[in-house]
Formats: C-alpha cells, structure tokens, sequence
C-alpha cells in the first residue's frame, strides 16, 4: 500500500525561521505553564521550612527546589530575606490549588502567578530553540539526505536533537546554580569553575548530566514517535496534507502525556537527584562520589515499592501534556507562517 504524500514539515523554511518559530512556542509555552508551577512552589512551601544552612555566612535559612517552567527543570535556591522569599513564603495560608490562584492574584497582584520566570528562560528558551531546530533537520537529514525510511526515523532524531541540547546546557545550568546559590560575581565564579576542573576534571562541569539525559531522552524519543504517528493519522481522517493547530495541538498532548507517564519513574530520579547537587552546591560540599542513577532508583524501589517510582503521576501528566501541546502546536503554526510568508515573497519575486 503506497504512503499518501505529505508536506515536509520543515520545507521552504531557514533553519533561523525554525528558531524564531521554536523560541516563540517556548515562550508561550512557559507564560502558560509558570502560574501552575508558582502554586505549586507556594503550596510546597507551607509544608517544608527553609533550612538552617552554612552558605555565604553562618545563620542563614535557605530552601533549595524544583523550578519548572515547561520547558525546563531549573534548581532555584532561595535564601531568607532574598527577593525570592517575597513570592516563595508569605503569611497567606491556601487551603488547595484553586485558592492558590485566587489568593495570590487578589493579594499579590496577577504578576506574582510568573514570579521568578525571566532567570529561568536565559537557559530554557535557548535549549528549546537548539532541540526543535535539530530534531528537524537530523529528521529530514535521514529521511529525505541518507534516504532511511520508517516510523523510527523520528524516535532518532528526537533522542539525538535532546541528547545535543542537554549536553550542551548542561554545564551552563550548573554554571548558573552556582552563580545563584552563592551570590558569585563573574570573576569569582572563574576561579571557582577553575578549582572544580582542576579538582574533579572537566566532566565535572556535565555532574548531574546523566539522571538528566535518563529521563529526556527516552521522552524525547517517544515524543516525537507518538506525535508523528498520532499527527499523521488525524491527518488521514480529516483528509488534510498539513496538520492544522487543532491537529497539531491534539497530537501534542497525547504524545506527552504518554512520553511522561512512561518515562516517571525516571523523572522521579532525576528530581531527587538535581535537588541533591543543588544542595551541595549551596552548602559548598564536594561532590566526589555521586549517588548512581540506578542506587537511587534501588532506594525509591526499597522505601515505597513502584508506587514510589511512579510518584507525583498526576501533577506531571497534569503539567507535560499542556505544555507540549502549546509548545508543539505554536512551533507548527510558527513553521507555516513562514513557509506561506516565504511562498509569497517568491510568487511576488516571479
């Protein structure tokens, strides 16, 4: 049976275009996934105390967590009395989610839903923008340069678009963590990388990159698998040769969430872990022998059972399956503004 003939998604556009269309999707994406976050920041920390800690001076609390903007995990330390304490622990007390939004927006001001945002998009727009513009070139590199055919064609170049795009913000994050937790000036964050890569070698810089590519790279992988096949087939049934937004928004969601419930108990991990070296970061304790991946995975599996691994399974279903519709669904919509902006500036050209 013959394949009926598609578009090239990535046809009659630069890969600048791509980037524009990538770093426009990233950030809606994360202006719609950051209140979800904030709330749930602001409803952990009624729970957990900042911390007595041995930071920059003796007698300074500090609280080290999870940040998610949608398109990255980021280690935010926040130290008390810090500007982040304004929208990390205030007096008002929220008795579930849906109270969270209604009493930080009537006290705080809407603003406060994207509080602590702008830092985090430094890394995370950048990332973005590296990993969908390669998947879609490493994707019509294969399929349409090599010639390689087959539904696996886009489970590699999701794997590998990701694997490039973590490795290279790997060692910018840590950068960045440092920079955060320790109050350093640029001159002084230079002697301490030059310790860390005289002390523990240059693959210090990549510490924590491992539980990372764990987790993202198999996602990826699925991701970009389940999209193309689950877009494809809307596109059989509603008789069209390009995915609409509707379309592509659809295939988004269900490829995420499914990417995410498959791939937790590796999120599970990584989490722990990330928050684990942003805690020895702030508190300055050599890292020498890193807990493994799959120790911790062990542990989890000891303490709690596969309950344990597949902790937190709503929230991030919740979480991932918007966040990769927007994100998705703006990057296509970003592709065929530019294609049809492209087409018309020849027709005008001829």
């Amino acid at each position: 049976m013959g394949e009926r003939p598609v578009v090239t998604p990535s046809a009659g556009i630069t890969p600048v275009q791509q980037m524009l269309a990538s770093g426009t999707g990233a950030l809606l994406t994360s202006v719609f996934v950051t209140p979800l976050d904030v709330v749930k920041i602001r409803l952990q920390a009624q729970q957990t105390p900042f911390y007595q800690g041995r930071t920059l001076t003796d007698n300074i609390h500090w609280k080290c967590f999870l940040y998610c903007n949608g398109l990255m995990d980021h280690i935010y330390v926040c130290q008390y009395g810090a500007s982040c304490t304004s929208w990390y622990k205030t007096p008002t007390h929220f008795s579930g989610t849906l109270d969270a939004f209604v009493k930080i927006t009537r006290n705080e001001g809407v603003r406060s839903l994207w509080s602590g945002l702008p830092p985090t998009l430094v890394m995370a727009v950048p990332a973005t923008v590296i990993y969908f513009t390669c998947y879609d070139q490493l994707r019509d590199l294969l399929r349409y340069g090599m010639g390689f055919q087959g539904n696996y064609i886009p489970l590699v170049a999701g794997g590998l678009a990701r694997l490039g795009a973590v490795s290279v913000i790997s060692p910018l994050e840590l950068v960045r963590t440092k920079m955060q937790s320790r109050k350093l000036t640029y001159s002084e964050l230079r002697v301490c990388i030059r310790s860390s890569v005289a002390q523990d070698g240059w693959l210090s810089l990549w510490r924590g990159w491992g539980p990372t590519v764990l987790r993202d790279v198999p996602f990826s992988a699925l991701y970009w698998f389940n999209y193309e096949l689950v877009k494809a087939h809307l596109c059989d049934q509603y008789n069209v040769s390009q995915a609409t937004f509707s379309i592509s928004f659809t295939a988004g969601a269900i490829s995420g969430a499914v990417a995410a419930i498959v791939t937790l108990p590796f999120d599970v991990v990584k989490t722990r872990r990330q928050i684990q070296l942003g805690e020895m970061e702030t508190l300055g304790v050599p890292v020498k022998n890193p807990t493994s991946t799959w120790h911790i995975m062990r542990g989890i599996w000891a303490e709690s059972g596969y309950r344990g691994l597949f902790a937190g399974f709503l929230p991030r279903v919740i979480k991932v399956a918007p966040a990769c519709a927007v994100m998705i669904s703006t990057y296509e919509f970003g592709k065929i503004f530019f294609q049809k902006m492209n087409l018309d500036r020849e027709q005008r050209a001829c």
